[in-house]
């Protein structure tokens, strides 16, 4: 039987320390994993946990991303509660596991602690590895501060281990923005942690000898098709409603209130900016400095990347005449992601809202209060033209001669 740590009711932690507290809490049974800045601490926190008596289970260090992941679908397809941490390259180097996770419908927890993707190296976030996740069949949750990170762990692990949904699920916090920023947490006791995901429960687990069962096999073009198709199921049909449902549970454990779209002074905004992670507060005080000053801005923040909120995000912005979305990734050759999602959500709705697109804070650049200044600025002009008055697609905040594109 592990030991009980004794939490105060706020604990001054970063998000790596959040995440790894709750990894502890709901008690994973296996944690494979293979260090990378800036994730590491929060598998070398459990690590900690496990040797000093915290955790009643194994942390197993393999010798890549890849052998982590691999590690990680073995034990959760042997019938434990399982978990792991990544960033950037080894996010990359996982990904053929990733697809293979989520086709076996196992439900693991990935910490990504967002980071570029070199080349050139650089070890600061932005979402180039969110974004390349984004069609491997994970969940996938955005935090926004170390609060968020420790909360939607919990979330996480119970809507991934619902018999109803039973797939992989990532927790997605900013590399050094919010993994190595110490904030206040709101804690819960270590016995309230794990009453709110609850004991786990194996489904076709392989240890089961008594059911015998067989993972990973091959399908080919007679059921490949089918398989793929019950997945997109889960993912769209099933987990939404679910992942609402352990929101609504969360906020009635806890009194903190999650959506799966984020929203702040949007009821009568006429302008927008939609974002993720860190960018995400800092644009709510811009909105709220803005407001004060008369104009009708407000800011949506994406909680929930995948199942991406179509209905949901299209409902929220269904007012607005002007929005910007903000994509942390180079595109390379198109518009970005985000771009190209919330154009998907109002294509067929009654908008008339002029949508721009601004590449910005690659590899850890700063998004400043300036900056989004200057987009509601632009965003003001595209309203009152009733078109784009710039470039469809900008980069902000980029040293040298001004780029845009479209």
């Amino acid at each position: 039987m592990a030991d009980t740590m004794e939490l105060r009711d706020i604990e001054v932690w970063d998000g790596n320390m959040a995440a790894s507290q709750a990894l502890r809490q709901v008690q994973v049974d296996v944690v494979a994993a293979y260090p990378i800045t800036p994730s590491t601490p929060i598998v070398e926190n459990y690590g900690n946990f496990t040797a000093n008596g915290y955790v009643d289970g194994e942390f197993v260090m393999v010798e890549s991303e890849h052998a982590a992941m691999s590690g990680c679908i073995g034990a959760s397809a042997a019938g434990g509660r399982v978990a792991t941490a990544t960033s950037s390259q080894g996010f990359a180097l996982m990904v053929e596991t990733l697809y293979s996770a989520s086709g076996m419908r196992l439900p693991i927890i990935l910490n990504v602690v967002n980071r570029a993707i070199g080349a050139p190296l650089n070890v600061n976030g932005d979402h180039s590895d969110m974004y390349l996740g984004r069609d491997s069949g994970w969940i996938q949750f955005d935090a926004y501060c170390p609060q968020d990170a420790y909360d939607l762990n919990f979330i996480a692990f119970k809507v991934a281990e619902d018999h109803d949904v039973r797939l992989p699920a990532m927790v997605h916090q900013d590399g050094f923005m919010t993994s190595h920023t110490a904030q206040g947490v709101k804690t819960m006791t270590d016995e309230e942690g794990f009453a709110f995901v609850g004991e786990f429960q194996p489904m076709n687990d392989m240890l089961d000898l008594d059911h015998p069962v067989t993972h990973g096999v091959q399908t080919e073009e007679d059921w490949h098709f089918e398989h793929k198709a019950r997945q997109q199921h889960a993912l769209m049909t099933a987990a939404l409603p679910k992942i609402q449902e352990a929101f609504d549970a969360f906020e009635k454990y806890t009194g903190r209130k999650y959506n799966l779209v984020e929203t702040h002074m949007v009821d009568d905004a006429e302008m927008v900016v939609v974002c993720m992670g860190t960018s995400v507060e800092t644009a709510m005080e811009v909105v709220d400095e803005l407001r004060a000053k008369g104009m009708k801005v407000g800011v949506v923040g994406i909680r929930v990347f995948r199942p991406w909120p179509l209905e949901q995000l299209a409902e929220v912005l269904k007012n607005v005449k002007a929005i910007a979305a903000l994509d942390r990734s180079s595109p390379h050759g198109t518009v970005g992601m985000l771009y190209n999602e919330i154009a998907g959500s109002l294509f067929n709705t009654d908008t008339k809202a002029v949508l721009t697109n601004y590449i910005y804070g690659l590899g850890g650049r700063d998004l400043t209060k300036v900056h989004l200044v200057g987009i509601f600025n632009d965003l003001k002009a595209n309203m009152d033209a009733g078109k784009p008055t710039t470039a469809l697609q900008q980069y902000i905040g980029l040293r040298g001669p001004k780029l845009s594109f479209f």
